[in-house]
Order: C-alpha cells, then structure tokens, then sequence
C-alpha cells in the first residue's frame, strides 16, 4: 500500500501530541481515527481539538466551513479495530519501551499486512520497539516536536530492520504535510535531543559551579547569543520531570558518556517537586506575586557564557556528523526549525571559525581535564585542513 492523499491515519494516544498529529493529517484531507486507551483523555481531546481550531476561525486565519471540515475527518475511536483499514498508524503514547512494544504488538494483530507504523518517541531505541513486531521492516521513528501543527521539523528514524521503500514513502508523505523532515540514525536522542544536551548542562554546571545565577545565564543566551529562551527558561518550561528523564535516558544509552552526565541541581528539583510553570515553580516562580531576581548584565561575563554553552553544541553538532548521525545540512535544519535556534550550529561555527571553537574547546579542557570537553574529531580536522562545514 502506497501513501497518497487518500490514505486513512490511524493515530494512538490522545495526549497533546497524538491529538495534534491528527489535527495536521485531518487539515490535509485524510480520514483519522484517533484512539486512546482511557474515554476521558479522548473526550478532553475532542473539546481540545473543537477549541483550538474555532479559535482559528476567531483570528480568521480559517474559515468556519475549512474547520467543520477537519474536524468532521477526526474520528473519535473507542477500540482500535477502527485501524483495519489505515495505511498508516502513529503511535503517541507514554515515552516507555514496554509499552510501546506492547502497544506495537496488538496493533500489528489489527492493522493490514502492508500498514506502515510510525513511533513518535524522542529518544528510545527504534530497533528495540520493532523487535516486537512479525514485520519490523514496516516500522520506523517519526518524531513530530511539540506543538505538532505549528512546528515545521519533523525527525525521520528508520531502524536497523526497516524497509528502505517504507522509509522513502513515510518522508515523502510527511514533506506533503508542509513539514520539514530530517533523516537521522537510530541513536540516543537522534539529532534534536543529542545535539540540544549541553543548552541545558552546561548551563547548569555553570549555575553548579557558581559562576552566574539562572536569570543571568538566561540573559546571555537571549541577549548575546538571540535564542529565543534561555535554558532556565526553556527547562522551566519543558518541565524538570521531562527534561531530566530525556538526559537521564540519552546519559545511559550512550554508556554513561561523561558528555550528556545529568545534573544534581536539576535532580533535586525533579525530587522536591518543582517542576517549572506546570507546578508554579522550578529555577523561576510562577505565582501571581512571584518575584524572580534580575539578571547580572555584565557583557564580559555574558560573552563567557555565551561562548562556552555555544562551544559545545558545536562541539555536538560536529559529533552528530562525526559519527553520521546526520548530515550538516540535516542537523542545521533541526536545531533552527526543531528547537528554533537563531542559526544552524555548523554554519555558525564557520561564521566564527572552526579554529576559534576549537581554541574554546581546548581551552575548556585544559581546565577542567575532564572528558565532557574533549574537542570532536571532525573539529579538528577541519582546522588542521583549513576547511569549513560549508564550502
């Protein structure tokens, strides 16, 4: 079964994810039906859908009959015998192996024989969910980012037993969803959430080791660097239990690299609750009369910040090509249209210069002689070639 226009979406899970998968193929013009273990998560999904899409229709960004006709595509499913005629299910449930081998299992007693399935997962191994399954050549990654419908990136994994053919009809299916796929290996975090580690640690080794608070580390980031949040923010944000567990996973997966090593100031905060916005407090409080302090606007400090959190997601980025993960042009693509970063890694690295980086780099692991900050290999051939990431 080829994908076309035509083809039926069956999505599992009704969370924010799967709920907003559905949204994007029903906007396309395919039926869906969407299933969720637990009636009341599908209802909330319902009124959830009917109130994000009238509120497009208040900022006249469509009209009421394009929104009548998206929704009446979304079928609301209570069994997922509803599959038996998809071309292709999405899997959006819990971030957990066995149940997603679990959920892969009954599905595959369901669906077709030539039925492609698709997990959402951001991190777990697709080899291990396929082994689950008689066919796992039909089964591979399609990792939408969060919210699914405004976000453009869309990473692309095939495992180790997936068809080639499958692996080319899901790509060109979801580039006809107006979205930007890129295509990683099977490994820890893919690209987005391999390459985005050190956003996050070493901004937190930094507030570990005292040399500035969150507000100010937040204030570098954003305005010396132009990302749109700073990482105390964006981990506020993510929620600690989540950001937390993803490091904690791509950490073990990588054999306990001392490069993706999980914080204790983040831990604590998992521990005593403090989740960031969803619970009213993480880094930063949230309550109507919170009162969070102001930053450090000292440009020298800043320019330090900024230049060594910078250096190591270079230091990743060339990582991920290193040890194809990726191409240059795919992990740029993920870091500015996944995590919206102001400019592709890579091309930021030959804007300043692969012998500047590596001068950070070393620098950082003369210092600290710690193997978190050894410089990449392809950095440093780059500089001992003379070459750039982009000729």
């Amino acid at each position: 079964m080829s994908l076309d226009k035509n083809t039926t979406v069956g999505v599992v899970g009704a969370g924010t994810m799967g709920s907003g998968i559905a949204q994007i193929a029903a906007t396309h013009g395919h039926d869906v039906f969407l299933f969720d273990a637990f009636g009341e998560q599908l209802k909330d999904a319902e009124e959830g859908l009917i109130k994000i899409l009238s509120r497009q229709v208040e900022k006249e960004r469509m009209s009421r009959d394009e929104v009548d006709g998206i929704l009446s595509r979304i079928h609301f499913v209570e069994h997922m015998n509803a599959f038996e005629t998809c071309g292709i299910v999405f899997e959006a449930i819990v971030e957990d192996l066995e149940a997603k081998k679990d959920q892969f299992a009954r599905l595959e007693a369901i669906v077709s024989r030539d039925c492609v399935l698709a997990t959402n997962t951001s991190s777990l191994s697709i080899a291990s969910i396929s082994s689950s399954l008689e066919k796992p050549e039909r089964l591979l990654g399609v990792h939408f980012f969060n919210p699914a419908p405004l976000m453009k990136l869309v990473e692309i994994i095939p495992g180790i037993s997936t068809d080639k053919r499958v692996l080319d009809d899901v790509r060109a299916f979801i580039d006809g969803w107006e979205k930007t796929t890129v295509l990683a290996t099977d490994t820890p975090g893919f690209i987005v959430n391999r390459v985005a580690r050190p956003f996050y640690g070493e901004a937190l080794r930094m507030y570990e080791e005292g040399i500035a608070e969150p507000a100010t580390i937040d204030w570098a980031m954003k305005e010396l660097g132009e990302f749109r949040m700073g990482p105390f923010e964006l981990m506020d944000l993510i929620g600690h239990d989540i950001n937390y567990k993803v490091t904690e996973t791509v950490f073990k997966e990588f054999f306990y690299d001392p490069r993706f090593k999980p914080s204790f100031a983040q831990k604590r905060l998992v521990e005593a609750g403090r989740l960031g916005r969803k619970s009213g407090i993480g880094f930063y409080e949230y309550g109507e009369n919170a009162e969070n302090p102001d930053p450090v606007k000292n440009q020298d400090l800043g320019q330090k910040i900024l230049y060594r959190i910078l250096a190591m997601l270079i230091n990743e980025a060339c990582d991920a090509v290193f040890m194809n993960v990726a191409t240059v042009e795919d992990v740029d693509l993920a870091m500015t249209h996944g995590v919206n970063y102001p400019k592709g890694l890579l091309k930021w690295a030959d804007d300043i210069g692969p012998s500047t980086i590596l001068d950070w780099m070393s620098a950082l692991q003369v210092e600290y002689r710690e193997d978190r900050y050894r410089p990449n290999p392809l950095l440093k051939r780059k500089v001992r070639n003379g070459e750039f990431f982009y000729e």
